[in-house]
């Protein structure tokens, strides 16, 4: 009899702590038509059925609390962003997920589906140069938190690149001008 394992994955951490400093706000709550960049995120993945933790600095921990998603805090984000996965991975307890950065919000629903349904350590990319969101193997969950928090994510982990059509792949919301090619992609 033939053991079938349930790879489904069913988590997502939104990375929402980084300090914004070249933007001149925090990116969480860049409005873009009324909606903050972190309920345009949520709402990418509810529909697609995923379990949401936001992981967050202390001064951000009320606003993203109003968004009704789980919220932990992030005591040190000042080391990294595999900082903020490792507190994201602590809270869902290592299982396979898939990281979604708050500022790369380029990513359309048919690349997230392909995500969710890969079995691997998977990035998307586009003209050859991988992107965001990536989805993590439990292998590679481990690995993540077993490592310094310092630690770059592209030094632990080999995602295979799945090429993508997504116009707005790249986009990195740094900038103020970046905001303004962010509500060209809403339209």
């Amino acid at each position: 009899m033939k053991v079938v394992i349930n790879l489904l994955l069913k988590n997502a951490i939104i990375l929402a702590a980084g300090a914004s400093e070249r933007l001149g706000q925090p990116k969480a709550l860049v409005e873009i038509n009324g909606e903050t960049l972190t309920q345009i995120i949520i709402k990418k993945l509810k529909k697609h059925n995923l379990n949401i933790t936001i992981v967050t600095r202390s001064n951000l921990e009320q606003d993203m609390k109003s968004f009704g998603e789980k919220v932990v805090i992030n005591p040190s984000p000042e080391n990294g962003r595999t900082g903020s996965i490792q507190c994201g991975l602590k809270e869902i307890k290592g299982q396979r997920c898939i990281i979604v950065p708050i500022d790369r919000p380029g990513f359309s629903d048919m690349t997230l589906e392909r995500l969710i349904k890969s079995e691997t350590t998977t990035c998307p990319s586009k003209n050859g140069k991988g992107g965001h969101p990536v989805t993590l193997t439990k292998e590679d969950c481990d690995r993540i938190l077993s490592s310094k928090s310092s630690t770059p994510l592209r030094d632990l982990i080999n995602p295979l690149k799945i090429e993508v059509d997504d116009e707005y792949l790249h986009l990195n919301i740094d900038f103020p001008e970046d905001i303004n090619i962010l509500k060209n992609m809403m339209k």
